[in-house]
């Protein structure tokens, strides 16, 4: 039986909510003026004739990548900067954004939508503003990650899957339903294709093969998992492991150490 797949409010597949769950956005605002505006990753430029710009730097490695269009122009000055770190199972669509993210917002009346109370929220100063500027940085998060995927600005990663109807349902369905015993066959049969089509274009598209992307997530997932506390063996059930000891050496070989290490860590 196939995974039912979350839709959207239209009815069609929802291709980010099983990824934007597992994701956590930290946000600390700064000054414009002052010394730690360097640290931003995330601005939002204004010119004389109130033109608004956004821009959005991913921090890759605990690094934004310098880009040209991450800097004002001459006719721009700052108005919102802040440091977005974006941490979870879900980051790794963090490493599938372009190096820098430039928006002008008179291009996208939906963005502009979220972004204007956040502009609100730093030039007017109220009690629970901070509240309010971490959850709109959030959803300004969304919107751009959408704005990423819906433009087409990524050639090859997460992304760039989750653009193609195809490859995105069986992306969809390896995201909702990690523990379910998926073979190549499954997941061609969920995208709809042969078998040998969807292997060669899943690879083209997120540059990893179906069945390594399966493997790497549930790994992710058990991390995160052993990180709250849950036990080894419950671990390796619920991402689909055959067993605890096949779980262990699939962890230990990934990440260097094994499972019950880290959940001591976290413990």
């Amino acid at each position: 039986m196939l995974v039912p797949y979350r839709t959207s409010f239209n009815g069609k597949l929802d291709r980010l909510s099983s990824l934007i769950d597992r994701l956590r956005v930290h946000v600390s605002n700064t000054r414009t003026d002052g010394p730690e505006e360097e640290a931003a990753n995330f601005r939002i430029y204004v010119t004389e004739g109130q033109a608004l710009r956004l821009v959005y730097s991913p921090l890759k490695n605990g690094e934004a990548a310098e880009h040209p269009d991450s800097a004002a122009t001459a006719q721009e000055t700052a108005l919102v900067a802040a440091r977005i770190t974006i941490s979870g199972v879900g980051g790794q669509l963090v490493n599938a954004l372009p190096d820098c993210i430039s928006v002008p917002l008179a291009d996208d009346p939906y963005l502009t939508a979220v972004v204007m109370p956040l502009i609100e929220e730093v030039t007017l100063p109220r009690c629970g503003g901070q509240a309010a500027f971490q959850r709109l940085c959030e959803v300004v998060v969304i919107r751009l990650l959408r704005h990423a995927m819906e433009s087409g600005k990524t050639d090859t990663g997460l992304l760039s899957g989750l653009s193609h109807p195809r490859i995105a349902a069986a992306l969809v369905a390896i995201h909702e339903a990690p523990g379910d015993t998926w073979t190549l066959e499954k997941l061609a049969e969920t995208a709809g294709m042969s078998r040998t089509q969807f292997a060669v274009t899943f690879k083209e598209r997120v540059g990893t093969t179906p069945m390594v992307y399966l493997s790497n997530w549930r790994l992710d997932i058990a991390r995160a998992e052993l990180e709250a506390g849950l036990q080894v063996k419950s671990v390796a059930a619920l991402c689909g492991f055959t067993s605890p000891a096949a779980f262990s050496r699939a962890f230990s070989r990934r990440f260097g150490y094994p499972p019950k290490q880290r959940r001591s860590q976290a413990a």
